[in-house]
């Protein structure tokens, strides 16, 4: 059986001869689809691809790619009308390393446009669904390549994550979401949306095979400036640790007791006791986990400051979408209006919303009070957990207050569950910690995340505590068994 084998568990067959390279990606491809009319997780489905005899690592192993990472002669959309057609020329250092690797790319998976948005929803060829219920969403905006790793096409996929868009979905899909740390993995062939916040991170069956990707992807890049010298990053190393002795804490603010005892909404009742059930288990193994209070009002401007941010840098980022150099050119009487046509045409009506927003907030007479007050905030927020660090090995948190919503739900966007619990988890990207999402309950047959975020650099850790508390949970290598088929 191929589906929802692991990396591990594929290599090994490899190594005994049980399979092939040939067959793992047949299956792949098969099961891609298989399930892409009911859940719609790729762009692109590769039927023929040309399979290395490497020895790398990752050799044989089928994986998915966001489709915003530039691939050479593969299409490459951002699931935007305006790049439908758009084919590049040049390799991301991501792609180029996992085929250097001995990885198999199945296909390009479906995101959220342009990489804006948290439902899945937003992506030019349609909605992505749920694995674990077609009614729901799985998240953003790595929504493919979620629900490609969810389904069991794929052991792992690779994803773009600027304020949760791979570890809300891993939750969501009840897999593993690990965003390491800023300038670890270089983004050069990643379609930028906010420069500043934006990673390269990786959706898996288990933390184990998380590390093993990044340990192939980490690495200075001469083409992105900003990636750091991981020469002494092992990230492996330790993995299987004892975590006895470690300090962890959780924020009273976002999941303390007194929440846990006195909220009315039974979903994050439920998603808060199987919490705390979860810290006690981890308690039992020596490691000590307090509860902390900061100021409130910072957690709550997290996603304000965050819409700004981010607004402003994908207005700048995206001004080169104009239809003249690439992407789907519409037809007008000068330069000018050939832009304007292309733009009004190509862009979906969130995307315009926030291109709007970000060249409000860059205007000159709003800077002051906008992009730099917000800037301002995400550096509170950053020192004040920077200064936690000091005295704690990690953040613990649950990725959310409950299960995936349905496509139809609601939520109260002043309430605090929505302001603070469903947002937080922007502080990894505010202050380039690394960040792991890994399943942890389940609430009506559907699963829940478990965050852990930890110092910069200190990325091994981070994979040690949540392969260590992924024991504790019994949902290692779990997913979606969507009806009886078997592979």
């Amino acid at each position: 059986m191929y589906r929802g084998k692991s990396i591990e568990e594929l290599t090994e067959q490899l190594e005994k001869k049980e399979t092939t390279k040939e067959e793992l990606f047949q299956q792949a491809n098969f099961l891609a689809h298989h399930f892409q009319k009911d859940y719609n997780c790729f762009v692109t489905i590769l039927d023929q691809v040309k399979i290395k005899d490497s020895s790398g690592p990752l050799s044989g192993i089928p994986y998915a790619l966001k489709d915003n990472f530039s691939t050479s002669k593969i299409l490459t959309t951002a699931s935007s009308n305006i790049l439908k057609d758009y084919v590049p020329v040049y390799d991301a250092t991501v792609y180029r390393k996992l085929k250097q690797a001995g990885a198999t790319l199945v296909g390009k998976t479906v995101l959220d446009e342009l990489a804006m948005g948290g439902n899945g929803t937003t992506g030019h060829t349609g909605v992505v669904r749920n694995p674990w219920d077609k009614n729901r969403l799985i998240g953003g905006s790595s929504a493919g390549s979620a629900a490609s790793v969810a389904l069991g096409i794929v052991p792992f996929a690779i994803g773009s994550d600027t304020g949760d868009s791979v570890r809300k979905p891993a939750a969501f899909g009840g897999i593993v979401g690990y965003k390491p740390t800023y300038g670890l993995i270089s983004r050069y062939g990643l379609f930028a949306f906010a420069s500043s916040l934006d990673h390269v991170a990786i959706l898996s069956r288990n933390t184990k095979d998380a590390g093993m990707v990044a340990e192939v992807l980490k690495g200075k890049d001469p083409q992105d400036m900003v990636t750091i010298n991981s020469d002494k990053i092992h990230l492996l190393e330790g993995i299987e640790n004892e975590i006895a002795g470690k300090k962890l804490f959780y924020l009273k603010e976002i999941c303390g007791e007194e929440m846990k005892d006195t909220t009315t909404d039974q979903e994050l009742k439920k998603t808060l006791d199987q919490f705390h059930q979860m810290l006690d288990k981890i308690r039992k193994q020596g490691v000590m986990i307090e509860e902390v209070s900061i100021d409130k009002s910072l957690l709550e401007a997290i996603y304000p400051a965050y819409m700004c941010i981010s607004c402003a840098e994908a207005t700048s980022n995206n001004a080169n979408l104009t239809g003249i150099s690439f992407g789907s050119r519409k037809t007008g009487k000068t330069i000018e209006e050939v832009m304007i046509n292309t733009r009004t045409e190509g862009f979906s009506e969130l995307i315009k919303r926030r291109f709007i927003l970000g060249s409000y907030i860059l205007q000159k007479e709003n800077q002051e009070k906008l992009f730099l007050n917000a800037c301002r905030v995400r550096r509170l927020i950053v020192e004040k957990i920077t200064d936690l660090f000091q005295d704690y090995d990690a953040m613990i948190s649950p990725c959310s207050g409950g299960v995936a919503p349905t496509f139809d739900s609601t939520s109260e966007k002043l309430s605090d569950r929505y302001l603070i619990l469903e947002n937080h988890l922007a502080i990894g990207n505010f202050g380039g910690f690394p960040s792991i999402t890994i399943p942890y309950g389940m609430i009506d047959g559907l699963p829940i995340g478990l965050n852990i975020t930890g110092r910069v650099k200190e990325d091994a850790l981070v994979l040690n505590l949540a392969n260590q508390v992924e024991k504790l949970t019994g949902m290692k290598n779990i997913y979606a068994k969507v009806g009886d088929l078997d592979v």
